[in-house]
């Protein structure tokens, strides 16, 4: 079994991080299909303080990741941009939006978001 995929730390601390651990329970699933979610790229962990963890932001109410994230990262992986990129510019604040993308991503833009995405990586 490969390693678990992760990037370096770029995000404000302030923002806080679900452990893998946590995001399985909220899930539902096994920690090892959390870890295929990953080198899936269908998530992204980061390294803080030791500790692997998910951002808490990527997550809805029901514990699961927030709709069209996965097809986002996709997006912007097939795009070219690195995992540290994307963290960068899903928690950047953007005046068109309401706050980040990732924050427009639990609302009714999360298409535009997508939209966006798309037309960055082309």
């Amino acid at each position: 079994m490969s390693a678990i995929p992760y990037c370096e730390d770029v995000l404000d601390p302030s923002i806080p991080l679900l452990q893998l651990a946590d995001v399985s329970k909220g899930m539902g699933l096994a920690v090892t299909r959390v870890h295929q979610l990953l080198r899936d790229h269908h998530l992204i962990a980061v390294k803080r303080d030791g500790v692997l963890g998910i951002p808490e932001a990527f997550f809805g109410e029901d514990g699961h990741p927030v709709r069209l994230l996965s097809g986002l990262i996709v997006v912007l992986r097939d795009g070219g941009y690195e995992d540290v990129e994307i963290l960068r510019w899903l928690f950047t604040e953007d005046d068109t939006l309401p706050g980040s993308p990732i924050n427009a991503m639990h609302g009714h833009q999360a298409r535009e978001v997508v939209r966006r995405a798309q037309a960055m990586a082309f």
